[in-house]
């Protein structure tokens, strides 16, 4: 994990969001991992964004796991989603994404609406601690990786954790192909 310097996330509610706190403090039983085993890293606020966090603290793009936000419509509903990939591949928003979500056209979630819809600031989003009725698409690389780097809901702090237990967040969908290989 590079040369960031972890500890017990529950311990540091001050590195989170508010929803990423109170999502820890019901973190399921049946959860791969012991909540205890949630970790969090004080980061420089400006190396929030995934090459530059990436090159500051040593941690390769096939650690860092990224949560974005999209937003699909049919006729007036919308619908939001999580897509959690890693860092050197893209969600497949117009394919996968929007035939998962059933809906005509989707897209990458405004930031404006991003943020107060979470509760997270933008940069800084996690799968950790999203609305409850939100779908949370995880791509299969990201369970496939023993730990992952990704948002603590703040952008000064990051969240290092097993893989395989973004996977079984409540909520998530574990998708083969939601994302591609960057170019």
């Amino acid at each position: 994990m590079g040369s960031l310097q972890t500890e017990p996330a529950q311990s540091r509610p001050d590195l989170l969001a508010v929803p990423v706190v109170k999502a820890l403090s019901m973190w399921p039983d049946e959860a791969p991992i012991d909540v205890d085993q949630v970790l969090v890293a004080p980061i420089d606020p400006g190396l929030a964004d995934t090459a530059a966090f990436c090159e500051a603290y040593g941690v390769t793009l096939a650690e860092s796991a990224n949560c974005v936000i999209v937003a699909g419509r049919r006729g007036e509903v919308t619908k939001y989603a999580a897509c959690v990939v890693l860092a050197t591949t893209r969600a497949d928003v117009n394919g996968v994404v929007r035939r998962h979500l059933d809906v005509r056209k989707c897209s990458f979630a405004p930031m404006e609406e991003a943020v107060s819809l979470t509760g997270m600031e933008f940069g800084g989003i996690t799968p950790i601690g999203l609305p409850a009725d939100w779908p949370i698409l995880v791509d299969s690389r990201v369970i496939a990786a023993p730990h992952v780097i990704v948002g603590s809901g703040v952008r000064h702090s990051k969240i290092a954790v097993a893989g395989p237990a973004l996977g079984a967040l409540p909520g998530a969908h574990v998708i083969e192909g939601l994302a591609r290989e960057l170019g």
